[in-house]
C-alpha cells in the first residue's frame, strides 16, 4: 500500500463511489468529520436512502463513465474513493479521476490479499474482509488484540505478557525482537517503550509488528 497524502488542515471534498454498506457506512463518518461528501450511484434505491438521510450530496449514475464522474467536479475534488465491491469498478474510477485531476488522492477498495499490485495506480489500497477478520479474531482470542485502524502490512497489537512467556520479566535490552517489530509503549502506556522497560508478565504492550512475523511476536509474549 502506498502512502502518499494530502494535508488534513480544514474540510475535505470527497468523492465516494459507491454505497454499499462500506461506501455508506464511510460517507456517514466523513460527514460526521464535517468534510464535503459527493457519492456517486447507480442503484435508485440507494440514491433515495442517501438522500433521505442527508448524508451527502448525490449523483445518480454509472461512475466508470467519465461525463458522470465529471459531474462530481473532480478539478475541486480532494479525494477519490472507489468503494464498489468490484476492483475493476473502483480501479477505473480512479484512474479517470487522476487523469481529470493528477492531484487528487486516490482510494481504492480491493477484493484481493495482493493488495501491492495497485500501487503504482492508486494511492491507497484497503480490503474491509480483511480488517474485519482481525477484529474477530480479536473477540476470540484473549489476550491479543489487533487495534482498529490498522492498514496494509503494519498490524498495531496489543498484547498481553503470559507469565512463563519468552519475554516476561526481561528488558528491551535483554531481548532480540525480530526484524519488522517494536514495542511502542510501556506497561503504564503513558511513555515510548526504552531500552530498560521490563516486559511484566500480566501487563499489556502495544507492538507494532508487520505482518510477517505477527505470529512470532505472539509466540513470544503469549508462550
Amino acid at each position: 500500500m502506498s502512502h502518499n497524502s494530502i494535508p488534513v488542515d480544514g474540510p475535505l471534498r470527497i468523492v465516494v463511489v459507491g454505497s454499499g454498506r462500506t461506501g455508506l457506512r464511510t460517507a456517514r463518518l466523513l460527514a460526521e468529520h464535517d468534510h464535503n461528501v459527493v457519492v456517486i450511484e447507480r442503484r435508485d434505491d440507494r440514491v433515495e436512502k442517501i438522500a433521505d438521510e442527508y448524508v451527502a450530496t448525490v449523483i445518480k449514475g454509472d461512475a466508470t463513465r467519465p461525463s458522470v464522474l465529471e459531474q462530481a467536479d473532480l478539478q475541486n475534488a480532494d479525494v477519490i474513493a472507489g468503494l464498489t465491491d468490484t476492483t475493476a469498478t473502483n480501479l477505473a474510477v480512479c484512474s479517470i479521476a487522476k487523469q481529470r485531476n493528477p492531484g487528487i488522492r486516490t482510494v481504492m477498495r480491493t477484493i484481493h490479499d495482493d493488495t501491492g499490485e495497485y500501487d503504482e495506480f492508486v494511492d491507497a489500497t484497503f480490503m474491509p474482509e480483511e480488517a474485519g477478520a482481525k477484529i474477530a479474531t480479536s473477540a476470540i482470542e484473549l489476550g491479543v488484540q489487533s487495534l482498529e485502524g490498522t492498514v496494509g502490512d503494519i498490524e498495531i497489537l496489543n498484547i498481553e505478557v503470559n507469565p512463563g512467556a519468552p519475554v516476561a520479566g526481561r528488558t528491551l535490552e535483554e531481548i532480540s525482537l525480530p526484524h519488522g517489530s517494536l514495542v511502542v509503549s510501556d506497561a503504564d502506556g503513558d511513555s515510548i517503550a526504552k531500552a530498560e522497560t521490563e516486559l511484566l508478565a500480566g501487563n499489556s504492550y502495544i507492538v507494532a509488528v508487520e505482518r510477517s512475523v505477527s505470529d512470532e511476536i505472539v509466540g513470544l509474549f503469549r508462550g
